[in-house]
């Protein structure tokens, strides 16, 4: 696997190679880098021009609730505000 940096977009390259029955391997420094663990679910982005991405579901996920942490009421976490309806109402 070999290693690209780019200062000017902060990013960084690693080449992969595809290996038996379509599997790719990360290793050990780049699952280190990404704080990667077994198990841990990835999410493969395909972009229309061919272009891929491999993310972290967890990071996506944290991404997207950040996005619309602005959208609730003094910035409360929706899941929590409806269980806690729901335990009220269980109550009654």
């Amino acid at each position: 696997m070999t290693r690209r940096s780019s200062i000017e977009f902060e990013t960084e390259s690693y080449v992969l190679r595809l290996g038996e029955g379509g599997r790719v391997v990360l290793s050990a420094k780049v699952r280190k880098r990404l704080e990667l663990n077994p198990g841990d679910r990835l999410v493969l982005i395909v972009r229309q021009s061919g272009e891929m991405r491999l993310a972290s579901l967890k990071r996506q996920i944290d991404k997207c609730m950040g996005m619309f942490a602005d959208k609730s009421p003094e910035r409360m976490i929706l899941s929590e505000e409806l269980i806690a309806e729901r335990r009220e109402d269980a109550r009654r």
